[in-house]
């Protein structure tokens, strides 16, 4: 069963993050350019939460707060659902069904050093049954 390691290996290096006291507007430009929906808010070294497109959405725009004003750590989602290297894509998969998250912190010994996404784990599936598919093609035709 593929893992949350090997997701992450499979992906570009790199990690964004934004501190809890920067501006909501620094996390959304931060997130429109490097096109990713979600990030890790961090307090120093420790993962305090997330924010993501639709925590601005909800807690920005509808409320008409002013995102140079308004800190990262008022609108994040916090606590934060966090996976290990372990855990197995299937796991993330369904912990982002049943609680209607797409992304996913991953931290090893406390310490964060990645994120998934439920694009991450889609590509993973559809890969790992393609792979499957072909083999069993090159059975049958031999």
């Amino acid at each position: 069963m593929l893992t949350v390691r090997q997701l992450l290996d499979a992906k570009p290096p790199g990690l964004f993050t934004v501190e809890a006291e920067d501006p909501v507007r620094s996390a959304i430009q931060l997130m429109a350019q490097h096109h990713i929906g979600a990030l890790p808010v961090l307090r120093g070294q420790e993962l305090t939460g997330i924010i993501s497109e639709r925590d601005y959405a909800r807690k920005v725009v509808l409320l008409g707060r002013n995102s140079a004003e308004t800190p990262v750590w008022q609108i994040m989602s916090s606590p934060v659902l966090t996976v290990r290297f372990e855990d197995s894509v299937q796991h993330c998969m369904t912990l982002m069904t049943e609680r209607r998250i797409r992304h996913l912190p991953v931290l090893d010994g406390g310490v964060l050093v990645g994120m998934v996404s439920i694009g991450d784990c889609v590509r993973a599936v559809i890969e790992a049954q393609q792979h499957e598919i072909d083999e069993l093609k090159r059975y049958i035709s031999s």
